[in-house]
Formats: structure tokens, C-alpha cells, sequence
């Protein structure tokens, strides 16, 4: 398999990854064969898979605005995947120009294209870091360069959790976050889960068996498991709801089925 000069030398192209089959879904171009082919697999068991990602997306730029509008001008955005159209920058710089965006991720390919998409943003930059090592990320130089934490902050952690198993502490890792961030910071967050799947459990089980096959698993909590993480929060309205029906730019019922997939939701710092 030729590489194309866009995937850094150190990464392993025969191996699937999660930010690459995400990129996949979202119509994107910085995906391989082994990537596509793991997406296909998993989407003959949930062929609504591009629609929950694209939901995601939708809620995240939602989630954004609505902070930007509450004031917020520091945002730091862990698990953020391969950058595609509308990311956290675009959607927060358009509002206030020079708010403030750290991107966090530990696949390289995903690091390496933010690092291209920023080149000369004085106000974004990206962190090659993992979700489970918080301190690492607080205490990086582009944190400690670009985010005050004396200041809120909005926290995006959307499509990551479920990527990470209890027996490495997630709700842990959210609660070192939230301790660092000042009041008035936000949580915005989605988490796959079985509630909302317009199709059997049994069925949709056989997606999640795709991602435990590349040795990412996907992780489905329920919806009182994903509440968990807005402990030390105020939830802001409509509360965790389906992403199609947080606070909605057009009719839900306009939606595809599959888009209802899940739970998202914003919490205000106490």
C-alpha cells in the first residue's frame, strides 16, 4: 500500500482507526482501504452510521454558538478526529475572532492535519495527548499558551468517551477536567448507546463487535450512565436529550431515525 504524503511515517497504515473511519463517514479523504472497509463492515449491521456522525457534528456546531453566545472565548475540544468542514475554530472564530481553540487528539494523522488546517491561526493549535492522561493536556504547552483556566472554558467531549472503557476511569478523567475549569465553564458532550438505535440491540451489537475487532471499543452506556458525567454541573436546557432534539435549527421529525441515536447535552460549572 502506497503512502500518501499526508500520513506521517509513524502510523501503522494497515491498521484500522477510529478518527479515519470517522473521517470516513463524514464523506472526508484522509481514510485507507483498511479504514473504509471496517466502516463498511460495521455499517451492514447500523447503515445509519454516517447519519450518527453527522448529528454529532451538527450538536457540536450548535453547542458551540451557544457558547459563544454565552460569552465563552476559550474552548478546548479533546478527541476532536480529523479536521473536516464547520470545526470548533470555524464555528467559534466566526462569532468571536479571537476566541481561543485547543484541539486534543492521539492519532497521529489527526495531528498532524490540524497542525495543517491552523498553520498560521495564532489563536488554535492542537496537542497530541490521550483523554485518560488529563494532566497531560492541562499542563501542555498550548493549553498553558492559549486557555486560561481562571476563565470558563467550554469543554467539548463529543464521540470520545465511548472509546473509553471503565476499567480507565472515564468518569475520573471527566471529574480532573472539571476540577481545573473555572465556574461558569461548559461540558458539551455526546455518547453512543443502544437507546434511541432504530433497530434491535442484538443487531446494532454487531457494529460495536467491528470496533472490538480493531481494538477500539465502542462502549454503549446508558442514558443514567452518560448523566454521570455532568456530576458538578447544571445541565442547561433541554437537558440530555437525543442530538436532533437539543436545541434544534430545523424540524426533528425532519431528521433521519438513525440521527436520534445516542444522548447529547451541555452542562454549565457550578
Amino acid at each position: 500500500m502506497e503512502r500518501p504524503a499526508w500520513a506521517p511515517r509513524s502510523i501503522d497504515i494497515s491498521v484500522p482507526s477510529v478518527s479515519r473511519i470517522y473521517d470516513y463517514y463524514l464523506g472526508g479523504s484522509h481514510n485507507f482501504e483498511v479504514d473504509r472497509e471496517a466502516a463498511r463492515k460495521a455499517m451492514t449491521h447500523m447503515p445509519g452510521l454516517p447519519k450518527i456522525m453527522q448529528a454529532n457534528r451538527a450538536f457540536m456546531r450548535r453547542a458551540v454558538r451557544h457558547a459563544a453566545a454565552a460569552g465563552i472565548e476559550q474552548f478546548l475540544d479533546i478527541g476532536s478526529g480529523i479536521p473536516t468542514f464547520g470545526n470548533v475554530h470555524e464555528v467559534a472564530q466566526q462569532a468571536h475572532p479571537g476566541a481561543r481553540v485547543v484541539y486534543v487528539d492521539h492519532d497521529p494523522v489527526a495531528v498532524a492535519h490540524s497542525e495543517a488546517v491552523l498553520e498560521g491561526n495564532e489563536h488554535a493549535d492542537v496537542v497530541a495527548a490521550d483523554l485518560r492522561k488529563p494532566q497531560e493536556i492541562l499542563s501542555s504547552p498550548q493549553v498553558e499558551r492559549l486557555i486560561d483556566l481562571n476563565q470558563p472554558v467550554a469543554l467539548l467531549l463529543v464521540a470520545i468517551l465511548h472509546f473509553v472503557e471503565d476499567a480507565d476511569d472515564p468518569y475520573g478523567a471527566v471529574a480532573q477536567l472539571r476540577d481545573a475549569l473555572a465556574p461558569g465553564s461548559l461540558l458539551v458532550l455526546t455518547h453512543a448507546s443502544y437507546e434511541g438505535i432504530p433497530l434491535p440491540a442484538e443487531r446494532a451489537e454487531g457494529a460495536v463487535d467491528v470496533y472490538k475487532d480493531i481494538r477500539n471499543p465502542l462502549i454503549m452506556r446508558s442514558r443514567d450512565e452518560i448523566a454521570r458525567f455532568f456530576e458538578g454541573y447544571d445541565m442547561v436546557e433541554p437537558g440530555l436529550v437525543p442530538m436532533p432534539h437539543w436545541r434544534p435549527e430545523s424540524a426533528p421529525e425532519d431528521e433521519d431515525p438513525y440521527a436520534f441515536s445516542g444522548f447529547a447535552g451541555v452542562g454549565i460549572a457550578a
